[in-house]
């Protein structure tokens, strides 16, 4: 579930109770737990939000424990509140809270700027060297997939999976990871560390069970043990490719700020990537016009060629796919900011210190912001106020967080070489279940069929 993900932020504060302010919403249905209760009943806080959003409006307020929480569930609302100076990505706060690392939630203004802008070059340029490297990768899936039997039914998420974590350990910690043995470790690791992340935190079963608590901090460990490994061989010396470390190593940063950093673009640029690539697969093979469409504009922009860093940005049609992608499956379905001063939305007051959630994926399906909003229809951000809504909610453009831009990239490599030799089947009678955590996924694996081009 995310919904220990989001108060994990909570986690670094203790705060008294506060009054709802007259903001719609629920009253705690237990004294100690507020509405946790009803979170856990609708499976994920996502589906809650949805649930509570339906009956209440726009904004909304419930409580965790004895604390306050309000949630926005609007574009407009989401424009009055949204703070273009903040410095703290809520993806990268939460998941720094849930590590039990420091966030930073009062740091200097001057070195968070310095950190974000470092962390953001070391992507961009980590991208730069490895596009190469990524073509290889998404060609030797490709090759694996041409060998299946062509009605054999492909495993989309495991395989998207192993192609994400091939493509973040290489192109973030460099070429010890070209080991296939290095690769399977890591996973083991990130696996362990992932599963707890989307479950148990809230109800504290965690620390509960001490077999469970036991694998997931020894995979920390080994983890850490990995990353810290990476840093010491890298530290001042060259190499052929430049990946998101060496960035990190040439900043004015202590080797635990480079451990955290690298951590957390590790798990994020995983689940990320993964789950973008499997919905822009799984969401191609539902409409044929879509692919089709996609492979015209791969053939004329790159004809038999390789893909270059240069020429990912003629793919408009691409990059409509993959935000639709992002749209369709509400990727990153919440995200979360505190209040630290007292404000206004609606005229409404939100009290200082009041936990705000984004609840993205109930904005990604508003239909007074996305008309038939749950049709797969990349051509809709031939608009650009699609574009514009989608940047304002952290999806493209400034707000875009660099685990994102990350992905996107990889993807459209993917998609270059994938589309251009395969045609991409679904498999009949398959129903899609979805899964809503820090990453939203399928909840059982999703399969396809594909057959080769002519």
């Amino acid at each position: 579930m995310l919904d220990f993900a989001i108060f994990a932020v909570t986690f670094l504060l203790i705060l008294a109770s506060r009054q709802a302010s007259g903001i719609p919403g629920l009253a705690p249905t237990d004294e100690k737990d507020g509405n946790l209760p009803d979170i856990i009943a609708s499976r994920s806080l996502h589906e809650f939000l949805v649930n509570l959003h339906e009956k209440y409006g726009p904004l909304v307020s419930f409580w965790f424990g004895r604390r306050l929480v309000v949630s926005l569930g609007s574009i407009d609302l989401l424009k009055q509140h949204i703070n273009p100076n903040r410095l703290l990505d809520p993806f990268e706060t939460m998941l720094k809270s849930l590590l039990r690392y420091q966030s930073n939630l009062s740091g200097d203004t001057g070195e968070s700027h310095m950190r974000r802008k470092l962390y953001e070059n070391g992507v961009t340029k980590s991208l730069q060297s490895n596009c190469a490297l990524i073509q290889k990768l998404s060609e030797e899936l490709l090759a694996k997939w041409l060998s299946l039997p062509e009605a054999q039914h492909v495993p989309l998420c495991q395989h998207m999976l192993g192609f994400a974590m091939k493509s973040v350990t290489q192109t973030a910690m460099g070429s010890s990871f070209e080991d296939d043995g290095e690769v399977i470790r890591f996973r083991r690791y990130h696996d362990a560390i992932w599963s707890e992340i989307g479950k148990g935190f809230l109800d504290g079963s965690l620390d509960k069970n001490m077999t469970r608590k036991k694998l997931y901090e020894d995979a920390l460990m080994e983890m850490e043990s990995t990353l810290r490994k990476v840093t010491k061989e890298r530290r001042g010396r060259s190499f052929n490719r430049h990946v998101f470390v060496d960035t990190l190593l040439q900043g004015n940063l202590s080797d635990q700020q480079i451990l955290e950093d690298t951590m957390i673009f590790s798990l994020a640029g995983c689940i990320i990537t993964a789950n973008l690539c499997t919905w822009a697969v799984y969401f191609l093979t539902t409409s044929e016009d879509v692919q089709q469409n996609l492979y015209k504009e791969m053939d004329r922009v790159l004809g038999k060629g390789p893909i270059t860093h240069e020429k990912i940005e003629q793919l408009r049609y691409c990059r409509q796919v993959l935000c639709e992608t992002v749209r369709t499956a509400k990727l990153t379905p919440i995200a979360a900011q505190l209040q630290e001063l007292e404000g206004r939305v609606d005229q409404h007051t939100i009290p200082k210190e009041t936990l705000v959630l984004y609840a993205l994926g109930v904005m990604l399906q508003d239909s007074s912001s996305w008309p038939s909003p749950y049709k797969f229809d990349p051509e809709r951000f031939n608009e650009e106020s699609a574009m514009k809504n989608l940047s304002l909610l952290g999806f493209s453009g400034s707000q875009e967080c660099p685990e994102l831009r990350f992905a996107y990239m990889v993807a459209t490599v993917l998609l270059s070489v994938l589309v251009r030799k395969l045609f991409l089947h679904p498999v009949k009678g398959q129903v899609m279940e979805t899964k809503y955590e820090l990453v939203t996924s399928p909840k059982e694996e999703a399969w396809i069929t594909v057959s080769k081009r002519s």
